[in-house]
């Protein structure tokens, strides 16, 4: 019988409750031990009426970007309470996961990276070169990163924010992690946000700090993996291909594949 490829692997994921789920499951089925521990969680808007003007402007822009799942289904939730999205509205995912959060609600996506999945990536396509006079609309949680906004101003667009949700520091008890840490019980973990890296490092504490920059730290995004750096991680973070829990997955089944051949190496190299 073969062993499973994540036997015995303990993984932590740091997802937001009603995202995990789904990652969790890849894991387990994989024969990994799945440790669920959510950095984030997410909560509605500070101002909603704000949110709810852009949207009955909605015919108003020409793009609707969203910039992650939470962006999809947070907006699109509000937008189906209150109307349909107008049929002149070109659809822009950022990654792969926010474009499928889209389609599986039946929506085109009309723009969407085809590899690099960040706001850089979205930047360098084509129907956002010329973008001169165009009416943009981000939908976004509160907070985030400024430079697709400005970029797309710089080249003569009218951006506007649609923040349909906000990411909250969640209060957790560290002390279990921390202790099955200490027992050997974390192998990698993974964080799919940069604001969860943030709140991983605060919360963690000076004991978990130490255990947390000696351990393999699964990314999604190179700003992750530089954040993470900065924040004095000593192993190098693993950056996944996109955010996809199958993305994420084949990331730590590649690292764990060559943690186990340096393993075997340096047996053989010792004998």
């Amino acid at each position: 019988m073969t062993t499973p490829e994540l036997a015995g692997v303990h993984i932590v994921v740091t997802r937001p409750r009603h995202q995990a789920a789904g990652l969790c499951r890849l894991i387990e089925a994989a024969g990994g031990i799945a440790i669920a521990f959510p950095m984030l969680e997410i909560a509605p808007p500070q101002n909603p009426a704000s949110l709810r003007a852009i949207i009955d402007r909605l015919d108003e822009f020409d793009i609707a970007i969203f910039i992650s799942a939470n962006a999809v289904h947070q907006g699109l939730d509000l937008i189906a309470r209150h109307r349909h999205l107008p049929p002149h509205l070109q659809l822009a995912a950022v990654g792969r996961a926010t474009a499928q959060a889209l389609e599986q609600r039946g929506i085109t996506v009309q723009i969407a990276p085809p590899q690099r999945f960040d706001s850089e990536g979205l930047l360098e396509m084509k129907a956002l070169q010329q973008v001169s006079g165009k009416r943009i609309v981000i939908f976004r949680g509160e907070g985030g990163r400024e430079h697709l906004a400005l970029t797309l101003t710089r080249r003569g667009a009218q951006v506007e924010y649609a923040e349909c949700y906000r990411r909250i520091k969640p209060d957790v008890d560290v002390a279990p992690l921390i202790k099955r840490w200490q027992q050997g019980e974390v192998d990698i973990v993974v964080t799919t946000s940069n604001e969860g890296i943030r709140n991983l490092f605060e919360l963690i504490g000076h004991s978990g700090k130490e255990l947390l920059c000696n351990s393999p730290l699964v990314v999604v995004s190179a700003a992750g993996a530089a954040l993470a750096t900065e924040l004095g991680m000593r192993i190098p973070p693993i950056v996944a291909a996109q955010a996809s829990d199958e993305a994420i997955l084949a990331a730590i089944k590649a690292w764990h594949l060559g943690a186990r051949r340096r393993r075997e190496g340096a047996v053989h190299g010792g004998t």
